[in-house]
């Protein structure tokens, strides 16, 4: 199955649209031989991208089966989709599952597996003197749309740094904006430095001279937390047991795939690139990008709940303290299908 780019066309319009049928009809009763999949055209996506492009989640869900994709660019515009009943299962880093969660009191959003650990940098100008926190006053820096995985990320760095930004009354500039305003600022010279994912940290890299301070994983226990996770609507689970329990096993094939066969991995994404772009990226890009992370569907839970701790630090998650039991689904692939709730 090739991934079409006409997904891409009007998502705000689609969001808008779901958001009133929503009041009138069930999607799932609309939807029931169809599953809707969200990702990001990144390479810490790679497992829906290559599983898609090499027919694994088509195989193994069934030719009966329509599997429509939509391509977004940023985390929290994936959950008020879902919410709105346009998507029903979706791969997104782990800040925005977590106010997902949270604001549907547990409800409407289960995590299912994880997809990618690690992908996300630090980089810099060369001549911003950043590789010495006491020069951090007054700089600018970027990171995708605010409460995302990375702009959590480097708001919890400047903290742990004794660093706020201007508008908490500190001293430091951040910009919440998209990857591709990020490359072009950073081109420009506007911004000082960028907490992104791949393959964004290595074309700052590769094609603006930037400098990787450091790749997250360096600042987590044992170099690993959760970046990507796969998660579902909670109505969908329940109403399409045999769906995703399919997509499940799928998805673990996918991920074996991927990392048994690197080279053809990386050709595939460049394959996919260049039918959503119509260019691809230079394949020393693809390769250091794959490099910077790791794919797993382990959702290294721990990490989750440490995300958490860190986004109510920043103040995002409300001010009444916040609840996580339920937030990840027990999938048990051996038992008929039956998709039980861990507690805690």
């Amino acid at each position: 199955m090739k991934i079409s780019i006409g997904i891409t066309i009007g998502i705000v319009v689609i969001v808008a649209l779901a958001v009133i049928l929503a009041g009138n009809y069930s999607s799932d009763e609309i939807n029931q031989n169809k599953i809707r999949v969200a990702f990001f055209p990144n390479i810490g996506h790679a497992v829906p991208i290559v599983g898609l492009e090499n027919g694994i989640f088509e195989n193994g869900i069934g030719q009966q089966i329509q599997i429509e994709t939509k391509l977004f660019d940023s985390g929290p515009q994936v959950i008020e989709s879902m919410f709105a009943g346009s998507i029903d299962i979706a791969y997104v880093g782990p800040g925005p599952v977590i106010n997902g969660f949270l604001k549907s009191d547990g409800n409407d959003i289960k995590i299912l597996a994880g997809a990618a650990s690690g992908g996300a940098s630090f980089i810099v100008k060369s001549d911003s003197e950043l590789d010495s926190i006491e020069n951090f006053d007054g700089k600018r820096i970027a990171s995708p749309q605010i409460s995302n995985s990375q702009d959590v990320s480097l708001r919890h760095y400047l903290a742990s740094n004794g660093l706020k930004p201007i508008e908490k009354g500190g001293t430091v500039f951040v910009l919440n904006i998209s990857n591709p305003d990020i490359y072009t600022l950073f081109a420009k010279g506007d911004i000082d430095g960028a907490w992104v994912s791949e393959p964004w940290a290595t074309m700052l890299v590769q094609e603006l001279d930037g400098v990787r301070l450091f790749n997250e994983e360096k600042l987590w226990p044992n170099e690993q937390f959760a970046s990507v996770l796969l998660i579902a609507r909670t109505n969908y689970i329940e109403n399409n047991p045999e769906i995703i329990h399919n997509w499940i096993k799928s998805h673990e094939e996918a991920v074996l795939w991927i990392n048994s066969n690197p080279d053809k991995s990386k050709s595939m994404f460049s394959d996919f690139l260049l039918g959503y772009m119509g260019k691809s990226l230079p394949p020393e890009i693809i390769d250091e990008s794959f490099s910077n992370l790791t794919i797993t569907d382990d959702p290294i839970k721990n990490s989750v709940f440490t995300f958490a701790e860190r986004a109510d630090s920043l103040g995002y998650l409300g001010r009444s303290g916040y609840n996580l039991d339920g937030i990840f689904y027990n999938v048990d692939l051996k038992a008929d299908l039956e998709l039980t709730q861990l507690n805690g």
